[in-house]
């Protein structure tokens, strides 16, 4: 079911050329421990005055805003909540432009499903977002994350943690990292 969403998905957004990652329990069923997840994540390289593109693509494959009022709940919060159709899985498309979102975009990885790639934000990028989330089941994401992936570039993920750091005051980003990390070792 997931996987037919993600390529519809896919293959709409390549076609009106929106740059786009897949984050959250997706990412984590492919980097971490396999795990239920609900829905499916994906922040989009554009902000929210592209937003009719977006409900166009959404129109297309079949998902259905889950707010009466798309362009005030965008503008809000800039995360636009669809639903498929058919399967009722959720889909969260998160608007972002932000320096950090388009470096993250651009190291995406590229994963064969059906006959689509599909890019997923890299695994460094799905703990920086975990981190920053900070819920105790993105905690258990990001434990399963370190313990699955070997070669993770610790170096990017704590610069990126140390500009949030500044960024959000007293909230310890690269602290909660560091725990998190040396609970794997």
């Amino acid at each position: 079911m997931f996987e037919k969403i993600l390529e519809r998905l896919a293959a709409a957004l390549k076609n009106i050329g929106i740059p786009y990652m897949v984050i959250g329990g997706q990412a984590v069923l492919l980097y971490g421990e396999p795990r239920f997840t609900r829905d499916i994540d994906v922040t989009l390289g554009v902000g929210a005055e592209d937003l009719d593109k977006v409900l166009s693509i959404c129109k297309k494959i079949g998902l259905k805003p889950l707010t009466p009022n798309p362009e005030s709940f965008v503008s809000e919060t800039m995360v636009l909540p669809a639903k498929d159709s058919k399967t009722q899985i959720r889909v969260d498309f998160v608007f972002s432009f932000t320096p950090y979102e388009t470096q993250a975009i651009r190291r995406n990885r590229k994963v064969k499903m059906g006959n689509q790639k599909v890019c997923f934000a890299s695994p460094e990028d799905v703990v920086i977002h975990k981190i920053f989330a900070g819920r105790p089941r993105d905690h258990e994401d990001i434990r399963s994350i370190l313990i699955a992936q070997s070669s993770l570039d610790g170096r990017y993920i704590e610069k990126w943690l140390k500009a949030f750091d500044h960024t959000f005051p007293g909230k310890n980003f690269l602290s909660i990292f560091r725990e998190l990390k040396s609970d794997t070792q």
